[in-house]
Order: structure tokens, then C-alpha cells, then sequence
């Protein structure tokens, strides 16, 4: 075969999908979200968040996201600005009361962990890690299993580590203190992986993956039992930074509004996504969605000769991110560069991984069909780099 470029490598348009987005970053936001901005936008941007126009959009959110979780008795939507780097910050300050505990499994469980193990008004963090690849859950006999003594009021890991494609079971650690707090980092998972909300005190997510939407925003699902944490701390007379007060989030939520003015763009796509996945039949729906869209990737991968699923364990397989490694026959870099000069993009793993591999997102709004022409030409590729 003739040597091939990435630059003259032209995928036939019969193959192509008919939306090339498949980022694991900022994802995929549907053409029906930007028209209900459009339409929405002589009216809604660029007014006062504390008015009724923007705070029926924060109502919507606080609405659909009980819907689409079924939320116990008690539990609070509670927005915030900033993602979910800022609610590292916001945890650290407004829910761990002396120590936490970590299991990190990849790149933002670690940042997490950072954050608290750093922070000076606290005791070194308990971090539980395990090889990316695989998952782990901050149990206390997990933690004594590892040579890290202690216990901690707050247990902290992934739903989904975005940066390799591991996904967790969400269920509270056997053997923690009554009143010790579960804390979910939810970012790449809510909307796309099943959850009992029960079993957490926190979940929260920034909303640039399956919730459709832009970055600039936490969301945070909180207990009963956090919002009591949240105000004793603040009562402590803990020095707690205006924009990282938890309380202030909480009381501010309750009034359908952000303390500081948010993002519109942000919320009105968010609010349209969520009434999207309730209209089709809610989580149910999504996560199942996600789960065949995920597996005709693993299927493929686990049929190629030249790749296979990079994470081992079937049960710690992502539905939402699938990473995909390729033997030293394909230089996968080489292929996601031919894919992106055909309009398929954002397929590149995570960077400091640095494996010969791709990273496809498989969220809600990703179309199955879509998903099945992108092996087509995953298939096309790789015969003709050959």
C-alpha cells in the first residue's frame, strides 16, 4: 500500500457521523439545546440572575435534578460558580471537619486528594491509591489493608475517573463512623452512570459531560447530614473565603440564584439537558443509553487484533468514557490525527497517561449510531495507515 498521511487520508463520507464530537472534556451539547438558547437569549442573557427570569432557570435545574435522581426526603440541590476544581476548594473549607479519606485511581481523584491533604487547617489526608486502570474505595479496611491508620469524617472517591475510564459502584464504606460524610465526584458520571443517591452525603458534578452543558458551574447533591456539617463548621468560626462558603451556596440555592452572577449560557443549557433525559424516561433511560453505546466500543475493541480495553476488570469498565489501547502496530496519535482532519475529534487520551491508546466519551447526548460509524472508520483508518 502507498504511504499515507494524516493530511491526505480522506475517510469516505458514507462513514462518517453525522456529529464528529466524542470529547471527554467539554462534550457534546445537542443542536436543540443552542436553538432553545437562541431563542431564549433576548430574554434571558445578559439580565440580573437575582430576577425571575434567571432564577426560574436555577428552579428548572433544582426541579429536574430531583426528578432525574429521586431524591430522598432532605436532600438539597445546591449551585455553585466555578467546576468542580473550585468545589475541591469549597469541600475542603465547608465539609471536612478534621481528616479525609481518598481513594484515587487516576488524575482528578488525585486533585481532590491534594486538595485536602494540603490544606493547613486539616490533618494529612488518608489516600488510598490504586494503578490507573483500576478502581478502590476508601473503606476503613481497605485503609488498614494499605498501612494508613486513622479515621476520617469525610470518605472521597471518583463515580467515574474521567482520565482513564473507570467507573465505581456508589455504595457508603462498611465500617465508617454514623456520622462520617460520602463525597462522590460525580463530574463525568451523574446523568450517564446509575446511582443511589442514598448512599452518598455529596455528589457533585460540574456539568460540561453527560449534563450537556459549559464549565463555570458546581452542582452539588447534598444530605441532610452535609448540610448540618456544612453549617457546624461555619459555626466553628473556620476562616472560610466568601466564594468557598458552603453555607452561603446552600442559603443562596434555596432562593433559585448563585451568590455571584453565573454563567446564563451555562444554566439554560443545563436546565434544557436535564428536562431532555426526564422527557426519555430519566436515568433509567440515560444509563442505558450509555451502557450500549460503551459496549459496542468494548465489543469492538475486544474483537480488533491491534487493540484491546485498556481497563482489564469488565466491572471497572466506564459506560461513559471508554479508553482503548492499540499494540505497537498502530500509532494511535497517527489515527486520531487522521480522525481529526476528517471532522472526528477529541479522541486523544489523556495526556499524562501517555499511553498509545484513544479515549472515546460515550455520554448521553452521544447518538449510538453515531458510535457505530465511528468504529467504521476507526476500521478504515487503521487498514489504511497499515
Amino acid at each position: 500500500m502507498a504511504s499515507v498521511t494524516a493530511t491526505n487520508l480522506t475517510i469516505p463520507d458514507e462513514l462518517l457521523p453525522a456529529d464528529g464530537r466524542f470529547g471527554s472534556g467539554p462534550a457534546r451539547i445537542r443542536s436543540a439545546q443552542i436553538e432553545a438558547l437562541s431563542a431564549a437569549g433576548a430574554t434571558v442573557l445578559g439580565t440580573s440572575h437575582r430576577q425571575a427570569p434567571v432564577k426560574s432557570l436555577v428552579g428548572r435545574i433544582r426541579t429536574g435534578l430531583a426528578e432525574l435522581f429521586d431524591l430522598p426526603e432532605g436532600y438539597e440541590v445546591v449551585l455553585g460558580n466555578g467546576g468542580s476544581t473550585v468545589f475541591w476548594d469549597v469541600a475542603a473549607f465547608g465539609l471536612v471537619r478534621e481528616r479525609a479519606a481518598h481513594a484515587t485511581f487516576g488524575e482528578f481523584g488525585q486533585k481532590f486528594a491534594k486538595a485536602t491533604d494540603t490544606a493547613p487547617h486539616l490533618q494529612d489526608s488518608l489516600i488510598l491509591a490504586a494503578e490507573p486502570g483500576t478502581s478502590a474505595i476508601p473503606s476503613p479496611a481497605a485503609l488498614a489493608d494499605a498501612g494508613l491508620d486513622g479515621t476520617a469524617d469525610v470518605y472521597a472517591w471518583p463515580h467515574n475517573e474521567t482520565s482513564t475510564g473507570v467507573a465505581t459502584t456508589i455504595t457508603r464504606p462498611q465500617g465508617i463512623d454514623d456520622d462520617a460524610l460520602v463525597v462522590i465526584d460525580a463530574t463525568s458520571g451523574a446523568g450517564g452512570l446509575p446511582v443511589d443517591i442514598a448512599e452518598t452525603d455529596v455528589y457533585y458534578f460540574a456539568p460540561q459531560k453527560n449534563m450537556g452543558s459549559d464549565g463555570g458551574l458546581w452542582v452539588a447533591i447534598l444530605s441532610p447530614k452535609a448540610v448540618a456539617r456544612a453549617q457546624e463548621i461555619k459555626d466553628s468560626g473556620r476562616w472560610i473565603p466568601a466564594s468557598l462558603d458552603l453555607v452561603t451556596a446552600i442559603e443562596n440555592s434555596r432562593k433559585d440564584q448563585t451568590y455571584n452572577t453565573p454563567a446564563v449560557a451555562t444554566l439554560l443549557l443545563l436546565a434544557e439537558q436535564i428536562e431532555w433525559m426526564n422527557g426519555n424516561g430519566g436515568l433509567e433511560w440515560a444509563t442505558e443509553r450509555t451502557r450500549e453505546t460503551s459496549g459496542y466500543v468494548y465489543d469492538w475493541a475486544e474483537s480488533a487484533e491491534v487493540a484491546r480495553p485498556y481497563v482489564a476488570d469488565p466491572a471497572d469498565r466506564s459506560s461513559v468514557v471508554v479508553t482503548v489501547d492499540f499494540d505497537d502496530s498502530v500509532d494511535a496519535a497517527r489515527v486520531a490525527s487522521v480522525l481529526r482532519a476528517n471532522g472526528i475529534v477529541d479522541v486523544e487520551p489523556y495526556r499524562k497517561l501517555g499511553r498509545n491508546q484513544l479515549r472515546i466519551a460515550t455520554f448521553v447526548s452521544v447518538d449510538p449510531a453515531d458510535v457505530k460509524a465511528l468504529l467504521g472508520c476507526l476500521d478504515f483508518v487503521i487498514d489504511a495507515l497499515a
